[in-house]
């Protein structure tokens, strides 16, 4: 059984349209191991009956004896982020305000992936609201670390990258604000995309013309298996007009098939942006022993100022986060006895935001809009801009958050997560890869940004050291059970 769960995504595909497999026999493999790893790093919750699941990969079955296939996830096991609607699953945002919710439609990524054939098992944890990239909630409780159960998963698609590091699921899909699929990746030793905004839409949505920050993406244990995800998530959706059509094959470059003749690649390392950024000890290091294995893969890897404000681009940034989470806290604020059950970090979030004028969130616009610009221009020398995916090393699970980062103290529950606003203020493609392990063995992630709509580049990219990091990849969590 557990030989099935160590298969590749791609792997697993190949042998259920073989025939080489059944997906009865996948979904039984997945639910042993669930079984017995879940209770332990709670990274599943909502758990559907085991029966029911065997009868739909059963139905899965069938249907590939009569020669129909749904697509790339046909038979495959899959819980869903608990941020995005699923029906007949709850979506609870890890609140108790909305415990009880069950939604009657699929999201749009959700119905894509059950289009492509997947077998929605039950959902992910994440931290309430989504906020803070350390999942808990008063809802399911902690999720442990794949590594090591006493440390944060990070967030908040925590339950994701613990749920596909410990092969529970064969992929895995997330959201992304504030590096909610990077920072949990790189925590847990796998991949994390974040796509380029409008390239994965999300519907349903109460509005669709400024709330663009954040967006739903692909987690997977190989780059090939990132790129198949996110090819079936991704496209023009008109619900969702600022959505991009997408041409992109993006598994062509990846995998064998990435071309080792291609210009030598130029990356710019930014570090920790000149030493603005708290950075803990042995962060860099490890993440610049990662560039090594791209310089060994044909890549050209160049130290680099950042050359604009990182103070200036946080204040728009909260500017536009506290403008945009706010609005999503906001139904939960009607009452005192309502507000008394949200989390403080959302009551900070909600309260920062009651004094913003119009003429303010312009200022942060223009703001933003200059950045971008600026990350234009260095992606006329680079095809790829790196940095360390997370500040911090995996904290105590106990811990809300890190309030210092050695001697400098964070003035907001998420500074020490301000290394991944960059990609998100842009618009750009992230993509975060397994950079390695301090000597405590707490893994840690390297983010490459790419270039306006970039993610076939940065793919690709990946795939070069994906090649050349086999005995890194390899490595694999021991498990507490």
């Amino acid at each position: 059984m557990d030989d099935l769960t160590a298969l590749s995504a791609e792997a697993l595909s190949r042998a259920i349209h073989a025939r080489e497999v059944s997906c009865r026999e996948v979904m039984a493999a997945y639910l042993a191991r669930i079984e017995r790893l879940n209770p332990h790093y709670n990274a599943i919750v909502s758990l559907r009956d085991a029966d029911a699941l065997l009868r739909e990969a059963d139905a899965r079955d069938a249907q590939l004896a009569r020669g129909e296939s749904l697509g790339w996830m046909h038979g495959m096991p899959q819980a869903v982020k608990e941020l995005a609607n699923a029906t007949g699953r709850p979506t609870t945002l890890g609140s108790p305000l909305m415990r009880h919710f069950v939604p009657t439609q699929d999201g749009l990524m959700v119905a894509r992936m059950k289009a492509a054939g997947c077998i929605v098992i039950g959902k992910t944890n994440v931290p309430e609201f989504g906020l803070g990239s350390h999942t808990f909630n008063p809802v399911f409780g902690t999720t442990r670390n794949a590594w090591d159960a006493s440390r944060s998963a990070g967030g908040s698609s925590g339950g994701a990258a613990v749920a596909l590091a410990l092969r529970l699921l064969p992929v895995a899909d997330g959201s992304d604000f504030m590096g909610s699929l990077r920072n949990p990746a790189a925590w847990n030793h796998v991949f994390g995309l974040r796509p380029a905004q409008g390239r994965v839409p999300m519907w349903p949505a109460p509005e669709v013309w400024v709330s663009q920050l954040g967006t739903e993406g692909p987690m997977a244990r190989t780059v090939t298996d990132l790129a198949r995800l996110l090819q079936i998530q991704a496209g023009f959706d008109p619900r969702a007009p600022l959505s991009i059509a997408t041409t992109d094959q993006f598994a062509l470059g990846c995998g064998d098939n990435f071309s080792k003749s291609a210009p030598q690649p130029r990356i710019g390392w930014l570090g920790d942006l000149g030493g603005y950024l708290a950075t803990e000890p042995g962060v860099l290091a490890v993440c610049e022993a990662a560039l090594s294995r791209l310089q060994a893969a044909g890549c050209a890897v160049e130290p680099t100022a950042p050359g604009f404000s990182p103070a200036s681009v946080w204040d728009a940034w909260l500017v536009w986060r506290q403008l945009l989470v706010a609005s999503r806290i906001a139904p939960f604020m009607h009452s005192a006895a309502s507000r008394a059950q949200v989390k403080p970090e959302a009551q900070w979030e909600y309260d920062s935001a009651q004094g913003l004028s119009g003429a303010a969130f312009l200022r942060a616009s223009v703001e933003r809009s200059a950045f971008y610009q600026h990350l234009l221009a260095l992606f006329d020398r680079f095809e790829a801009l790196a940095l360390p995916a997370a500040q911090v090393w995996p904290f105590d699970a106990e811990q809300r958050w890190p309030t210092h980062i050695g001697a400098v103290q964070m003035d907001t529950y998420h500074r020490w997560m301000e290394v991944t606003i960059y990609a998100s203020f842009a618009g750009l493609p992230a993509l975060s890869m397994p950079a390695g392990f301090d000597t405590r063995g707490l893994p840690m992630g390297l983010q490459l940004i790419g270039r306006p709509q970039g993610e076939a580049a940065l793919l690709a990219l990946a795939a070069r050291y994906e090649a050349a990091s086999a005995d890194l990849l390899a490595r694999r969590p021991g498990v507490a059970h």
